[in-house]
């Protein structure tokens, strides 16, 4: 079986008012062999769409590369704009060495709610992923149990919005789609993805996700 570990401990600016919540990278930053365009920090798998879709948002002009100072591009923008990233995961085992989140076993969470209390200003938690097995809300869903807290229905149109009080304040969940190729199929099959693009034929997944992200960054 492979040991997956996250190797990121999470991020949190001071005075962080949104946290991303994820579940683990993909199994090679834990073994340190990147790739040349992997970045060393979180959500920096050369596969992975949240910078390419920040960036645009932001326009950072972000480097994907496996140096400093991109990763530090990618940090000093959170601290910037109050965002901590905590994923949910903080280990697993496979059978099969992939990024698969169903391929998770012997799953070890991150104790989500007890970071959230040491920075009362979060009032939004950045699902990347719904409730789908093993992803992040299914996994906050059953963390929140041994609280006794309960998430609440705010909107159940995608990306689906949910509540809860913590500590006498109202924390809200967004669920967004998936910052994954994986996803892709699912945003192909969605009415809104299907109208944008009768209108304009050039629009495309990752624009989808843009017009998502940017509601809620």
């Amino acid at each position: 079986m492979f040991q997956h570990i996250h190797p990121y401990e999470p991020f949190f600016p001071e005075g962080a008012t949104k946290l991303i919540v994820g579940t683990l990278p993909p199994p090679r930053f834990t073994t340190g062999k990147l790739n040349e365009r992997d970045v060393d920090f979180c959500y920096g798998s050369s596969n992975g769409l949240l910078w390419p879709v920040l960036d645009r948002i932001f326009n950072l002009k972000l480097k994907y590369e496996t140096t400093l100072d991109a990763a530090n591009q990618r940090k000093e923008f959170l601290t910037t704009r109050g965002i901590g990233v905590c994923d949910i995961v903080q280990s697993c085992e496979r059978n099969k060495i992939d990024a698969s989140d169903l391929g998770m076993q012997n799953i070890t969470l991150r104790d989500l709610i007890f970071y959230v209390k040491q920075y009362p200003k979060i009032d939004t938690l950045l699902f990347t992923g719904g409730n789908s097995k093993n992803g992040p809300e299914y996994f906050f869903r059953k963390h929140i149990k041994k609280y006794q807290l309960k998430l609440e229905v705010v909107s159940s149109e995608i990306p689906r919005i949910h509540r809860f009080e913590l500590q006498d304040r109202i924390v809200r969940t967004i669920s967004l789609t998936a910052p994954s190729g994986a996803a892709n199929r699912s945003i192909g099959s969605l009415q809104f993805y299907k109208n944008k693009k009768n209108m304009n034929p050039e629009f495309n997944t990752l624009d989808f996700r843009v017009a998502q992200y940017r509601e809620f960054f």
